[in-house]
């Protein structure tokens, strides 16, 4: 009878062994292929394209598709940084192509010119997610590779933003790529001198983007640098002329299109860090990255990047994370969106960790391994996963369905009755950029916005603060000097101060979008509502 007790124990062992080693080979077989992987990810970020439909930052829209808009269609807005020469048409030319297919298919509808440009952002993303995968593979092996990823998917920011045509999410992709190439392929073999080089001009490409990702790019270099051999070789031979290759063929681009001769690295790097031009946006304390920045961000994954940092003992990647952070810090004006390309990185560690709690025979785990212990480990798996996605996935869902949609609803407004020809022209009284523009109008209307540009001089106020100071005052001189257009969009909270004053000129309320339950920038802005002249 004993024996046969036993010998059901062992049949259920066994059952439950090979249970596991079936799931175990069926996720093995899955992420065996990176072409499988690759299609999982761009499914993944298309529909999550499609799922974003509120407005975060300005960039979005002013510094690329609507630069685009501008060059494809020969209408649209150039702001103060183009004039400046801040800014290069590297990455605005991307969205070029798509523009151009679109009107010859005659597919540019309303609908898919504010759709098209975030779809094609999301292939990038996917690129991303599938170095992101191989990095970790490199550096940890599949297990981790595999949490690596899912952490990257199910993280609420990276669902919010990667999608977005900013170019810090373009260059968080081409910093993810670059150092699968580069560091993490370190040998003496040529096939690797031969990967090191594409992570090289892939770096160059991200600095070229977006001057700043130059703060990484040193740290990498300076790594990289000494533990090489043949250090002149490696800066002579490799760095410089790749450095001077991509700079140069960006100049030319920037030439071609600014019509004069620029430097757009220079004239970034000394407005936002010789100048502390960008202070005039806003600052925060020192601090604001480590206490508030970057733990938003990462949100629920936080204490699992901790663990996978100890754990893993990957100095170099951590040292990463603390050196890019520490310099952004010197910096007054902050947001989050500058420290999105080191992000996945710590979500890197993150999946470490998450590997290791379901696979105790991970470096880093101490004790000895037994059934009840995988079992009570695959129970905390679960339980992290769990946690994981239950507070990660509502607040994706509210920062992409729900907070700040108003100006992404308004504009898809005016561009359906712009369509039918029931709007003339536009003015915006709200904070400057603070909806999309031509982009996704796409109809060549008149239209203004209150100019915030900012001046040379210290403490001078532009348009967009008198306007805010006295709503009323600002209004009433602009009927004097101005002709009155056929639609004023403007937020509740100027709505209330401007009401009686918008009826005495024949205007009256044609749609009110919801906006936000809580204070976005000075005050709360619950709504943004479309006011229509009768008479028009």
């Amino acid at each position: 009878m004993r024996r046969r007790h036993k010998n059901d124990g062992d049949k259920q062992k066994h059952e439950s062994r090979d249970s596991r080693k079936s799931d175990s080979d069926y996720s093995a077989s899955f992420f065996s292929s990176e072409k499988r992987v690759f299609f999982f990810c761009l499914v993944f970020r298309m529909l999550n394209s499609l799922l974003v439909q509120t407005y975060f930052n300005p960039d979005e829209h002013w510094q690329g598709p609507e630069v685009a808009h501008r060059i494809a269609f020969g209408y649209g807005h150039l702001t103060w940084e183009w004039k400046r020469g801040i800014r290069s048409y590297l990455h605005p030319l991307l969205f070029v192509p798509l523009y151009k297919v679109l009107a010859f298919l005659h597919l540019d509808t309303p609908l898919v010119m504010r759709k098209a440009p975030r779809l094609l952002q999301s292939v990038f993303a996917a690129v991303g997610d599938l170095y992101l995968y191989k990095l970790s593979a490199v550096l940890f092996g599949d297990n981790v590779a595999k949490w690596a990823l899912f952490s990257q998917l199910a993280n609420w920011f990276m669902i919010y933003c990667s999608v977005r045509t900013l170019s810090n999410s373009l260059e968080t992709v081409l910093t993810l790529v670059s150092l699968y190439f580069w560091p993490c392929m370190r040998s003496s073999s040529r096939s690797s001198t031969v990967s090191r080089k594409w992570g090289l001009v892939l770096a160059a490409l991200a600095c070229a983007i977006r001057p700043t990702s130059a703060i990484i790019w040193l740290y990498v270099g300076l790594l990289e640098f000494s533990k090489e051999r043949y250090k002149l070789k490696l800066l002579f031979l490799e760095v410089a002329p790749i450095g001077m290759l991509v700079l140069g063929l960006t100049c030319l681009l920037d030439r071609i299109m600014y019509g004069t001769w620029i430097l757009v690295p220079l004239n970034f790097l000394k407005f936002n860090f010789l100048s502390s031009g960008g202070d005039y946006y806003g600052t925060h304390k020192w601090h604001w990255y480590f206490t508030q920045g970057f733990p938003v961000m990462i949100f629920s994954f936080l204490p699992f990047c901790i663990a996978g940092i100890i754990y893993s003992k990957q100095w170099r990647y951590a040292c990463l994370l603390a050196w890019v952070l520490g310099l952004y810090s010197v910096l007054g004006h902050k947001e989050f969106r500058f420290v999105l390309p080191i992000l996945p990185i710590a979500l890197i560690f993150s999946g470490y960790c998450l590997a290791m709690i379901e696979d105790p025979g991970l470096p880093g785990y101490k004790g000895k391994e037994s059934s009840k212990k995988r079992t009570n480990c695959s129970l905390k798996v679960v339980l992290a996963v769990i946690f994981l996605l239950a507070t990660n996935i509502p607040m994706s869902l509210y920062m992409s369905l729900v907070h700040q949609r108003g100006p992404e609803d308004v504009m898809n407004h005016l561009a359906r009755e712009a369509r039918h020809g029931k709007v003339k022209n536009i003015l915006f009284l709200t904070p400057c950029h603070a909806t999309p523009y031509y982009s996704v109008l796409h109809r060549d209307l008149p239209m203004r916005f209150l100019d915030c540009t900012p001046s040379e001089e210290r403490g001078v106020l532009d348009e967009s603060d008198h306007f805010l100071m006295d709503p009323v005052s600002f209004l009433s001189e602009y009927a004097k000097n101005m002709s009155l257009p056929s639609h004023i969009v403007l937020f509740h909270s100027e709505e209330q101060k401007l009401k009686n004053l918008l009826n005495s000129h024949d205007y009256r309320e044609e749609r009110r979008f919801f906006n936000a339950h809580f204070k976005v920038d000075r005050e709360l802005q619950a709504s943004i509502v479309v006011y229509v002249h009768t008479r028009q």
